[in-house]
């Protein structure tokens, strides 16, 4: 499977309503070199949360646009190019149903591993003026993923991404993201989730904790909802 990068973006913390973000990235013209935490010249304001190893590239399919669209008629000219959801590669052909945990993806000369899908956050309601725009990018699985970064590289806009190699072909992005966030303390798949060697320690350790406790953590501060 080849898939070609329409855009790789970048972005500097800046003001967003009551906080600080990275989220309004831009295209970058020139190729980008990409290493551990993520492409040069890409920032992200609050490190407990954004970025680091495992998050270190965001992806963001533009197929989910006409489907925004639908859902938010008032915000087409943001939703229209890449780098609405704050993503470093924005391409087309290729969402949550079609990228599995542990795709490992050439393009340029750099290997990454997809380590995670999105836990969308407050920050995204802030970014679209949507008071709910996080709970619905959950409920939608239309969250994105991150890669980590296997091999160091460089990459650009019009690169290929190349699958080469696929770990764990029974759990695409979307089943992962139903039992995350709608059949929630299906055991099995909980017992599943926890054993996915490429898959972030943080996700598999809150599969566990579900397991053990039975119960879902809340989600109300992450999704900037009253408590």
């Amino acid at each position: 499977m080849r898939i070609v990068i329409g855009a790789v973006l970048t972005g500097r913390v800046a003001p967003l309503g009551t906080a600080a973000s990275a989220i309004a990235k831009i295209p970058v013209q020139e190729p980008v070199a990409v290493g551990p935490l993520g492409l040069a010249g890409d920032a992200q304001a609050d490190r407990r949360f954004h970025g680091g190893p495992e998050k270190a590239v965001h992806h963001y399919a533009l197929d989910h646009a006409a489907a925004w669209r639908a859902d938010l008629p008032g915000l087409p000219d943001l939703l229209e190019r890449p780098g609405a959801f704050g993503e470093n590669i924005s391409t087309s052909g290729l969402t949550e149903r079609d990228v599995c945990v542990g795709d490992l993806w050439q393009t340029g000369s750099a290997l990454l591993q997809v380590s995670q899908a999105r836990q969308p956050c407050f920050k995204l309601n802030l970014r679209f003026g949507v008071p709910d725009m996080a709970r619905r990018v959950q409920a939608s699985g239309r969250t994105g993923w991150y890669y980590r970064v296997i091999e160091e590289g460089v990459v650009s806009a019009g690169d290929r991404l190349e699958l080469v190699g696929r770990p764990h072909p029974d759990w695409p992005l979307s089943r992962l993201l139903h039992h995350l966030y709608v059949d929630r303390l299906d055991a099995a798949a909980l017992r599943a989730i926890a054993g996915l060697a490429a898959l972030t320690p943080s996700w598999r350790e809150l599969a566990a904790r579900r397991l053990a406790s039975g119960a879902v953590e809340d989600w109300r501060r992450r999704l900037g909802e009253e408590a």
